[in-house]
């Protein structure tokens, strides 16, 4: 049973050897030449004026879930495609197979009208 996992253990160990030597290897090969520039943050060209943990507006967060829900969609909708031949050839799935992905639609436009009417995309 344990020697089928045999070659799954030299995949690990090869993949951490390559990594280590290639560590190494930038390590030992590259220049270090600290500056005052290159150890410096960045941030937008100038220096930082306020601490890294402030508040944010709400907004970013609730635009950035309702960019995952609207992703997730082509998630589904890609494999969906990619098989409707198949569903269309099918005398059985063919309307369940419209009817599903109707439905799944539906429910998206719905959260669409429901986030535009609460102002979720609107900025001041």
């Amino acid at each position: 049973m344990l020697e089928n996992y045999f070659p799954v253990l030299i995949f690990i160990l090869v993949g951490v050897a390559i990594a280590g030597v290639m560590i190494l290897a930038g390590r030992v090969l590259g220049r270090y030449n600290p500056e005052s520039e290159k150890l410096s943050p960045y941030e937008c060209g100038f220096e930082a004026f306020e601490d890294a943990r402030i508040k944010f507006d709400v907004r970013y967060y609730l635009i950035a879930i309702l960019f995952i829900l609207f992703d997730i969609e082509v998630a589904f909708l890609i494999p969906w495609a990619s098989i409707l031949q198949e569903i269309a050839a099918n005398e059985a799935l063919r309307l369940f197979g419209f009817f599903e992905m109707l439905v799944f639609l539906g429910v998206l436009v719905v959260g669409y009208i429901y986030v535009r009417q609460r102002g979720a995309l609107d900025w001041e």
